[in-house]
């Protein structure tokens, strides 16, 4: 059994390879393509809806809520983003009933990506909601000897991302096979169970995770714009 979808060659030319990352992620990045424009075709916005469109806009507005617990005015502007990482992860994981399937999270290349996207994100944010003047400020803040602490802090909390991700993706994979060897009937069937129940909970952790780094950005606007109140005489 192999222990990562890097392993999976479908074709090689020299040093080019394709291999099981790659198709499984533009796959997965396909369907969630397609499956989209299926979903949200002939939406209404008349008083009389379908049961669907009811459904996709409990969804939306429940995924908007979450969004704000953590922080983020205006929700609607980031759940594009946040909402993509969170149904990429999941469908990564739900998959895996698939034969011959392997989530594309189980390779550390993917799980970087993930997090490299989530770094150029909340800069973006930030830059967005504070100006370009105003988010550079928050690395001197509140001396300038903070500098390189808040770039190592950048730094490594995507290292994080990325290593939490493949390293929970990852272990469950591990086990599968180390069962497999033992009891090869029996606890597979368990673990994979458990495994789809890690990979949503994994793809909620990572969304929430991506969700508090752009509130943390963005920060500076909700203190800006939050009115002065004083006592009237």
């Amino acid at each position: 059994m192999r222990l990562s979808p890097d392993e999976m060659i479908f074709w090689q030319h020299g040093w080019i390879k394709l291999n099981g990352t790659i198709v499984f992620t533009w796959g997965l990045m396909f369907v969630l393509a397609v499956g989209s424009k299926l979903v949200t075709r002939g939406l209404s916005t008349e008083l009389t809806r379908s049961r669907w469109q009811n459904l996709l806009e409990i969804v939306v507005t429940g995924i908007e809520k979450q969004i704000a617990d953590v922080g983020l005015r205006e929700p609607a502007r980031y759940i594009g983003f946040l909402g993509t990482l969170f149904l990429f992860i999941a469908l990564a994981s739900l998959c895996t009933v698939i034969p011959g399937y392997e989530p594309p999270t189980g390779s550390l290349s993917t799980t970087a990506a993930l997090a490299l996207c989530v770094m150029a994100a909340v800069p973006l944010f930030g830059i967005e909601a504070e100006g370009l003047g105003g988010y550079l400020k928050s690395y001197v803040e509140p001396t300038v000897i903070m500098l390189p602490f808040n770039i190592i802090s950048e730094l490594s909390r995507t290292l994080a991302l990325a290593v939490r991700l493949f390293g929970n993706m990852m272990s469950g994979t591990m086990i599968l096979a180390i069962l497999l060897t033992i009891t090869p009937f029996i606890f597979p069937i368990a673990m994979n169970a458990l495994g789809l129940l890690t990979g949503m909970v994994q793809a909620y952790i990572f969304s929430i995770l991506a969700a508090v780094y752009i509130a943390a950005a963005t920060r500076g606007r909700k203190a800006k714009s939050a009115p002065i109140q004083g006592n009237s005489a």
